[in-house]
């Protein structure tokens, strides 16, 4: 093989990795927005089951509602916290 042709297949090696990064970060952030807004969706589910345990003076309801409620807060803080951390394991 002449130099040149090495050189070009070195160039569109590169070329294909940056395309894959770009993809990949854009990935991630698709995802970490995902995981959030489930997150979100599960706390406020909690929030509303919460009052409605209070208003019926159910037990069970509240307990269930605060699970929810602190499980939604969970899945947000690993969206926020430990996604990113994924478009750092490549790079």
């Amino acid at each position: 093989m002449c130099r040149s042709r090495i050189k070009e297949s070195y160039s569109f090696l590169v070329w294909v990795s940056k395309k894959f990064m770009a993809f990949f970060t854009s990935a991630i952030g698709i995802l970490k927005t995902l995981v959030v807004a489930i997150g979100a969706g599960l706390a406020v589910w909690g929030v509303i089951n919460l009052l409605e345990g209070y208003g019926n003076d159910n037990p069970g309801a509240k307990s269930q509602g605060i699970k929810q409620l602190m499980a939604g807060g969970g899945v947000v803080l690993i969206g926020t916290q430990l996604v990113p951390l994924l478009a750092n394991l490549f790079g």
